[in-house]
C-alpha cells in the first residue's frame, strides 16, 4: 500500500491522539473494547479486526500506535502471537498490548518474545486497560497483576523474595508436578490417578516436558528431574 493511501486512511479514521486497532474474534468483546477505548480522552479506535490476517492489514493500513490483541483468533488464521510478530515486522513502531483469556506461562512468554509490550487478562478493570494502553504507547512494558508475579518467578527462578529457586523454571507448576511423579517411578496411569487427570492429559504434559527440557526420552527427563531435586521421597 502506498504512503498516500495509508495517510488517507489515517486521516479518515479521525486523526489526533493515540490510534488503536482492536483485534478479537469475539464480536461482543471486540465491540465492547472498541466502545470503552473510544470513550476515553485522547484515544481513537481506527480499525477492528477479527483474525490475524486482518490485524496485519489494519496495522499496515492505519499505522496504529497500539494494537490491542487477543491470542486465540480461530484455527484457520495466524494466532495472536504470530500476528504480533508480523505486525511488528511491518510496523516496528507499533506497541502490542495482549488482552486475552489465556494465562498459562507459554502464552505469556511467547507473546513477550514476539514483541508484545503488555499482557492483561480479560476481565481487567477499565482503568487498568486504559493505563496499560497509555503505558505501552509510551514505550513501557506492563503486565497485569495476575501474570506479573509468575513472570518474575520465571525470570529470576524464585517463587517469591527470599524463597529457594524454582526447579526447572521453564516448566509450569503442573508440568513439574507430573515430572516429579515420573522421577519417583510412577507410570502414566498411576500419575493420572494421583493427580485426577485423564491419561491423555498426562501424555500431553509429558510431551511438553520433553520438548521444553530438550530431552529425547523419558529416561533422559528423569535424569534432568533428579539433577534438579525432583523425584525425592
Amino acid at each position: 500500500m502506498s504512503d498516500e493511501t495509508a495517510e488517507a486512511a489515517q486521516e479518515a479514521s479521525g486523526g489526533g491522539g493515540l490510534r488503536i486497532v482492536v483485534v478479537d474474534d469475539h464480536p461482543v468483546f471486540r465491540m465492547g473494547m472498541t466502545a470503552l477505548l473510544g470513550s476515553l480522552s485522547g484515544l481513537t479506535v481506527v480499525a477492528e479486526a477479527e483474525d490475524g490476517d486482518a490485524a496485519v492489514v489494519a496495522a499496515r493500513t492505519y499505522r496504529p500506535d497500539v494494537v490491542v490483541m487477543d491470542l486465540h483468533l480461530g484455527d484457520r488464521t495466524p494466532s495472536g502471537v504470530a500476528a504480533t510478530r508480523e505486525i511488528l515486522r511491518v510496523r516496528p513502531g507499533t506497541a502490542v498490548l495482549v488482552v486475552t483469556m489465556l494465562d498459562d506461562d507459554d502464552s505469556v512468554f511467547a507473546s513477550m518474545r514476539a514483541g508484545a509490550r503488555g499482557y492483561l487478562l480479560k476481565g481487567a478493570a477499565p482503568a487498568e486497560i486504559e493505563r496499560a494502553v497509555r503505558a505501552v504507547a509510551n514505550g513501557e512494558v506492563i503486565l497485569g497483576p495476575a501474570v506479573a508475579s509468575r513472570a518474575v518467578a520465571y525470570l529470576t527462578g524464585l517463587r517469591s523474595a527470599g524463597a529457594p529457586p524454582v526447579a526447572l523454571p521453564e516448566l509450569t507448576a503442573r508440568e513439574r508436578e507430573v515430572l516429579d511423579l515420573v522421577a519417583r517411578g510412577l507410570d502414566n496411569l498411576a500419575i493420572s490417578r494421583r493427580l485426577v487427570l485423564s491419561p491423555k492429559t498426562v501424555r500431553n504434559h509429558l510431551s511438553n516436558i520433553l520438548t521444553k527440557l530438550q530431552a529425547a526420552t523419558r529416561a533422559e527427563a528423569i535424569v534432568r528431574a533428579r539433577q534438579a531435586g525432583l523425584g525425592e521421597s
